[in-house]
């Protein structure tokens, strides 16, 4: 008996269900443990205007507020993506659709995160060596998301239904 194919397979199913939700918690968890640190880390300061020691009540709930809504989409990822491989694994087209209505907002999510961080950064976005460690990180684990997610959508290593379900008919006839 063949192995069955799945549109969120094991490479992409640890990426998005287990790798995506921990960053997102441990972002979380690390502005919760240190907002001042978080929200300071963002981006470059100029050297005349240095960070306030103290932030306003209002910036640290923002930046909690906003990891949490983070963490909230990692853990939504996990649920949604297991359910589908669990619920859906005989019925692939209705998988692949319930995956894609995932993966299109946060490929979307993925790239105006890129632009709007670039756009916020003025004329210092391409100043690279001005760019925080935290900067540094927000770009490169954005991409290790938002480049398997384009993979994702362009059928890469994955079942993809208008393609596949022709190759299994036609197995399934040779038999």
């Amino acid at each position: 008996m063949q192995q069955s194919t799945s549109a969120i397979p094991d490479f992409y199913y640890a990426l998005f269900a287990f790798y995506e939700p921990a960053l997102t918690i441990l972002g979380f968890i690390g502005a919760v443990h240190d907002p001042e640190t978080t929200h300071n880390t963002q981006a470059p300061w100029p050297a005349d205007n240095p960070p306030p020691a103290t932030l306003p009540k209002a910036s640290i709930v923002t930046v909690i507020q906003l990891a949490h809504v983070c963490a909230l989409m990692g853990v939504v990822n996990f649920f949604v993506l297991t359910a589908a491989r669990k619920h859906l694994s005989t019925q692939l087209a209705i998988q692949e659709k319930i995956i894609f209505a995932l993966m299109t907002p946060l490929l979307m999510g993925d790239c105006m995160h890129l632009f709007v961080t670039l756009w916020a950064l003025g004329d210092e976005r391409w100043d690279l060596s001005q760019w925080s460690p935290m900067l540094w990180t927000t770009i490169v684990l954005g991409f290790s998301l938002m480049i398997p997610r384009i993979m994702w959508h362009l059928g890469i290593w994955r079942y993809v239904d208008t393609r596949d379900r022709q190759l299994e008919v036609t197995t399934d006839e040779k038999k």
